[in-house]
């Protein structure tokens, strides 16, 4: 396209915001799993999860390579792809006498770094949107 002797290069969306609304997702689904290890602190042999935000921002982010389904006993690729991040069992540095894994600490600062990661996220996309909109609307 080309408008006032430029070149325009369209917008793609889904760059501009796909990979904060997965963020702000796994930053959900963290904060799920975090609340239920806090709220279960004194449950015995109750065994803290959680999850790998890098490894799964990662696993999503990846999706430039499509996966085939050769063979009828493969995985579908598109049913495993944009879902929730993998649940993992936290490996505890000192378990508890009744079997029990959370560490309250442990997991308060966990809260604290995804409600950062979370707050990162609303800010750049309030921010985004804001700079859309007064470039569509020439700042009126």
């Amino acid at each position: 396209m080309t408008g006032h002797g430029k070149d325009i290069m369209p917008l793609n969306i889904d760059n501009v915001f796909a990979p904060h609304a997965k963020s702000l997702a796994l930053g959900s689904q963290r904060i799920q799993l975090l609340a239920a290890n806090i709220a279960n602190a004194d449950t015995p042999n109750y065994l803290a999860r959680d999850i790998d935000f890098k490894a799964a921002m990662a696993a999503q982010s990846s999706g430039t390579m499509q996966m085939a389904r050769t063979a009828p006993g493969h995985i579908d690729p598109t049913r495993t792809s944009g879902g929730p991040a993998t649940v993992l069992y936290r490996i505890p540095d000192q378990p508890a006498q009744d079997g029990n894994t959370v560490d309250s600490q442990r997991e308060k600062a966990a809260v604290a770094e995804t409600s950062l990661r979370y707050q990162s996220s609303l800010t750049f996309l309030n921010s985004r949107i804001r700079g859309l909109k007064n470039a569509i609307t020439g700042g009126r």
